[in-house]
């Protein structure tokens, strides 16, 4: 495989506190890597401790973009101002296409013991900013894995060869992918050249391309022919590996509002507060 890199940058995370105080590791979205077209924030919650992430993300508002929740270890539950409900158990996952509005929360469902998982911000075109909400949910049973001598791998959103995931992103075509490499092995790989592209490691470290990646870094993955190969350290890696078109459209972000412009931000805002935003009711569909 050819892996001539064109512009490959390794971002290690950074520590924040979000929502009521959950302690994040942070990539996208900080200074360093304000947003990543079309990816606005990417934050990996890992922790044993309950202060880290107890206090959970009480009710807030989204506008404009689409939250993709993985949960890894520990249950979060979801509530939303429309009546949805929902358990994210260990593995589970769901994309909420927030569009033109919805206000929810995102709460613990545990008191100890491990939590972890991820959240991604994905930016919505203009054209489909104010769309009717929509959710795709589903149990860790539902998503595919490929094995291999050398990985086993996830598929989360899209596809990864002739294997298709229950979640499918049409308008910005994201692939999400979480991947276990054996010690020592190659975990090798194309991306369309037209994307951006990324991974982030989460378990052990690596070399990308040759370069060394240690553990809770993101290593932004534009290689000139959309290849790459990433080789596991001693104790082996465990990475998402996320792929998206970009929007290519001017961007006015003002915390969870994620639009085009200055006005429809201020007109997100006077929504939210005359009990506005919430416009279009939204079901969540599930696969059992």
């Amino acid at each position: 495989m050819n892996t001539s890199v064109n512009a490959v940058r390794i971002i290690p995370a950074t520590a924040v506190r979000e929502g009521a105080g959950v302690m994040v590791h942070r990539t996208i979205g900080t200074p360093t890597l304000r947003n990543y077209d079309p990816f606005m924030l990417l934050d990996h919650i890992g922790s044993e401790n309950p202060n880290d992430y107890i206090a959970g993300f009480p009710s807030h508002p989204h506008r404009g973009f689409v939250t993709f929740t993985y949960m890894l270890d520990g249950r979060m539950q979801h509530q939303d101002s429309m009546g949805n409900t929902g358990n994210l158990e260990p593995g589970a996952a769901q994309w909420m296409k927030a569009a033109s509005g919805v206000i929810h929360s995102e709460m613990p469902k545990q008191e100890n013991g491990l939590l972890r998982g991820f959240q991604l911000w994905i930016n919505l075109p203009a054209a489909h900013k104010m769309d009717h909400p929509e959710y795709q949910e589903f149990p860790a049973a539902a998503f595919p894995v490929v094995e291999t001598g050398d990985y086993r791998l996830k598929v989360l959103i899209g596809r990864f060869g002739d294997v298709v995931a229950p979640i499918q992103d049409d308008l910005t075509q994201v692939t999400y992918f979480d991947v276990e490499l054996r010690p020592g092995r190659h975990f090798q790989h194309w991306l369309p050249v037209q994307n951006t592209s990324f991974i982030y490691v989460f378990e052990g470290d690596g070399q990308f391309n040759g370069q060394n990646v240690a553990l809770h870094s993101l290593v932004t993955a534009d290689t000139d022919e959309g290849a790459f190969d990433f080789v596991a350290g001693k104790e082996g890696a465990r990475f998402i590996v996320v792929s998206g078109q970009p929007v290519r459209e001017p961007i006015v972000q003002y915390g969870p509002f994620v639009m085009n412009t200055r006005e429809e931000i201020d007109q997100a805002l006077a929504d939210y507060h005359s009990n506005q935003l919430v416009r279009d009711r939204a079901w969540v569909k599930r696969k059992q």
